[in-house]
């Protein structure tokens, strides 16, 4: 009689519910070997959106890109101004508004303004050889991008199952009480890293849209304001 219980409510789904059924498997690993497929599947790919707030250097970035093997387009937002960034190869632009190329957004009616007004959202063509070309171009970069945001710092263990976005997840974390560092990682299709809590608090990222192409145009040259070597300092 008991085990004919037992199977009964086997049959009708009794018992504990296995969180990894119909997943792609990763959940069952060793948590070493679920960062490993994570980085495996992200460097793999060849598109990705990579959206939320970075901190590095001291300063926060609120990022919304899109990134392929080519290069990369979105917005960037710190200290209250934002800008955008467009690498198609190695040409690199900039777009702004005028409050942005006067630095503090405030007009004194000179000449800074002047040229704050001419850059006014229009592409700058970032020079290579500018100071800031390979700082900004940084955030175009879809390979430097993942290479440096996805490592965790400290012992790797296992967390709970989730989702991100509607995707089922299994999440792993570094340190103590995760202060190295989280990663959600999907369980449905291939194992890419969905969800990014960086070590010491330095920010979340989400990364969607895995592999989903989209082509990048540079701008017209009649929107383009090329300096040459470098930028002006005046700008």
């Amino acid at each position: 009689m008991c085990a004919g219980l037992a199977a009964t409510l086997a049959a009708c789904g009794g018992g504990e519910k296995d969180p990894d059924a119909g997943t792609n498997g990763v959940g069952k690993l060793p948590a070493a070997k679920i960062e490993s497929k994570a980085r495996q599947a992200a460097g793999s790919a060849h598109a990705v959106r990579l959206s939320g707030n970075l901190v590095t250097s001291g300063a926060t970035y609120k990022l919304n890109m899109r990134l392929n093997t080519d290069g990369g387009a979105g917005e960037v937002s710190t200290k209250g101004s934002s800008f955008q960034l467009l690498r198609v190869g190695k040409e690199l632009y900039l777009k702004a508004g005028a409050g942005f190329w006067s630095h503090d957004g405030k007009s004194d009616g000179g000449d800074a303004d002047n040229a704050a007004g001419k850059l006014d959202n229009k592409y700058v063509k970032v020079p290579s050889g500018d100071p800031s070309y390979k700082r900004l171009s940084g955030f175009t970069d879809m390979k430097l991008l993942l290479d440096g945001l996805l490592g965790l710092h400290g012992k790797i263990a296992t967390g709970d199952h989730g989702r991100v976005g509607g995707v089922r997840t299994i999440t792993i974390s570094a340190g103590e009480a995760g202060d190295g560092g989280s990663l959600d990682v999907s369980l449905e299709g291939r194992p890419y890293p969905l969800r990014l809590q960086r070590a010491g608090g330095a920010g979340v990222i989400r990364l969607t849209d895995w592999n989903k192409g989209f082509k990048l145009t540079a701008p017209e040259k009649g929107h383009v304001l090329d300096y040459g070597q470098q930028i002006p300092e005046t700008a």
